[in-house]
Order: C-alpha cells, then sequence, then structure tokens
C-alpha cells in the first residue's frame, strides 16, 4: 500500500502554501495604497468604504506585505531546491517560467519604445493637433535642450556592457566550479550597477527638461526610467546571488537562481542598447545639446 503513495514522477507537487493568498492580498492593497499615495501627494481626497485612503501608509503595508512574501516563497523554493525537488522536469520549467516573465517584461517596454516612436514619428501630423501645439511639429520639440548622448549616456553603456561580461564572468567561473572567480564576477557586476544608477540619478538631477514640460521629457523619463527601475531590480537580484554564492548555494549542476539573474541582466543590457541608440541618439538628433 506504501509502494502505491511513492513518488514515480519527476514533478513536484508542492505542499499547501500561504504565499499565493498573501501575495494577492499585499498586491491588492499596494494598488489601493498607491492611488491614494497620488491622491495624498496631489492634496486630493481618497475614500474606500468610509475609510481615507489618501495617506502613504497603505501603500507602504501593501508594499511590505509584497517584499515578505516574495521572501518567503523565494526561501521555500531555495528549500525545496536543497531538499532535491528541482529535478531535471521542475528545472526546465523554472526556466521556461522566467522565459515568459522576460517576455512580458518585452511587451512593457514595447508599450514605451511605442509612445516615444509615436510622438516623435508623427510630432507633425494634422489630426494630432494638440501634440503639433507642444511639438512645432518637429522632434525633438522646438525649445527641447537634449542630453550631450556621448556624455554620461555613452558611459552608461559602457558600465553595463562591462557588466554584462562580469555576470557571465561569474557563471562560467562556477560552471568550472570556480568558486572565487564567481563571487569576484558577481561582485563586480552589482559594484558596477550601482554605478549605472548612481549615474542616471545624477543625469536626471541634471536634466534640462522634465516629465511634466513637454511629451518629449514624459517619453523620455517613462522609458529610461522604467528601465532604471529594472537595473535597481536587477542589481538587487544578483546581490542575493552574490550573498547566496558567498553561503556555497550554487553547484556546477544546480544554480537556477544565478542563471535567471544573468538572463534578466542580459534583457537590461539589450534594452539599454535599444534605448542608447533610439533616444538619446536618433531622439535628439538635430536639437541644441544642453551644456553644464
Amino acid at each position: 500500500m506504501a509502494d502505491a503513495h511513492q513518488k514515480n514522477h519527476d514533478y513536484h507537487i508542492i505542499d499547501p502554501s500561504p504565499w499565493p493568498l498573501l501575495a494577492s492580498i499585499g498586491a491588492f492593497v499596494m494598488a489601493l495604497g498607491g492611488v491614494g499615495f497620488m491622491r495624498f501627494v496631489a492634496g486630493g481626497s481618497f475614500k474606500l468604504f468610509g475609510a481615507e485612503l489618501a495617506n502613504p501608509w497603505v501603500f507602504f503595508i501593501g508594499l511590505a506585505l509584497v517584499l515578505y512574501t516574495m521572501f518567503g516563497w523565494w526561501s521555500d523554493t531555495i528549500k525545496e531546491a536543497h531538499e532535491g525537488h528541482h529535478t531535471r522536469v521542475v528545472s526546465l520549467h523554472l526556466r521556461y517560467g522566467m522565459i515568459m516573465f522576460i517576455a512580458s517584461e518585452v511587451m512593457f517596454f514595447v508599450a514605451w519604445f511605442w509612445a516615444f516612436f509615436d510622438a516623435s514619428l508623427f510630432a507633425g501630423e494634422a489630426i494630432q493637433a494638440a501634440r503639433t501645439t507642444y511639438t512645432g511639429g518637429v522632434w525633438p520639440p522646438k525649445g527641447i535642450e537634449v542630453l550631450d548622448p556621448w556624455h554620461l549616456p555613452l558611459y552608461n553603456t559602457v558600465i553595463l556592457l562591462l557588466s554584462g561580461t562580469t555576470v557571465t564572468w561569474a557563471h562560467h567561473a562556477l560552471l568550472h566550479n570556480d568558486r572565487r572567480g564567481l563571487v569576484h564576477g558577481l561582485t563586480l557586476t552589482v559594484l558596477l550597477g550601482v554605478l549605472f544608477s548612481s549615474v542616471q540619478a545624477y543625469e536626471y538631477a541634471h536634466a534640462p527638461f522634465a516629465f511634466r514640460d513637454s511629451i518629449y521629457g514624459a517619453t523620455f523619463f517613462m522609458a529610461t526610467g522604467f528601465h532604471g527601475f529594472h537595473v535597481l531590480i536587477g542589481t538587487i537580484f544578483l546581490l542575493v546571488c552574490l550573498l547566496r554564492a558567498i553561503r556555497g548555494d550554487f553547484t556546477p549542476k544546480q544554480h537556477f537562481g544565478l542563471e535567471a539573474a544573468a538572463w534578466y541582466w542580459h534583457f537590461v543590457d539589450v534594452v539599454w542598447l535599444f534605448l542608447f541608440f533610439s533616444i538619446y541618439i536618433w531622439g535628439s538628433w538635430g536639437a541644441p545639446v544642453a551644456h553644464g
């Protein structure tokens, strides 16, 4: 009778888990809190069932729930891997899941690029009367001073391309069981990610245009800012991998966490190249460059 319940397949049937429910609650609370936070910043009101939600605390409570769920859920996933539940089939499906996640992120960027190219390629289209009023019928819009693409943006391009080589070095070092190379490669990648974010923050602080100034500023900051957010997430992802590598979690045969982080980081690299050539170079061509 015991043999009837013996596992004879490569799939992992997980135990009952609170994380999906808690993640849903946290995301819902964070979404409501996000709306309330925006109303709070604007000085307005946002009530639900008589409760005033126009304050920052609801958002941060939801964010705390989401972060706690992420920590707990991924900790359970790591525990399952150490217990031997990540068989060949399970590992393959984890990779499928990461590929689909990155594909969904690609669609986010498609939206921002679509907005940018629609505004830039059709800046003077007659049907877009309001747009023509703001752009003057040209792109970049009249009166806009752009950032020099061969200064900080080029510097950040070199940083990201270099970080792509260091994370690849870390991955190959692990495959050859070179623990020292793994740690050094991940450390350099994390430092380069922090450096990229620092340079972009400096660039934003000294940008000659703002988000609300024009359609140029709106499309520029949405695309580059969303990418910057992904760099921040990727840096945290790699930092966690670094801590796990120091602890000895990864083996040459079982290291999906590191592999997923490397995929994500290369995705961030590729998106930046599109941003650099389309928005910083082509999208600013012919406009006066801000100096200082």
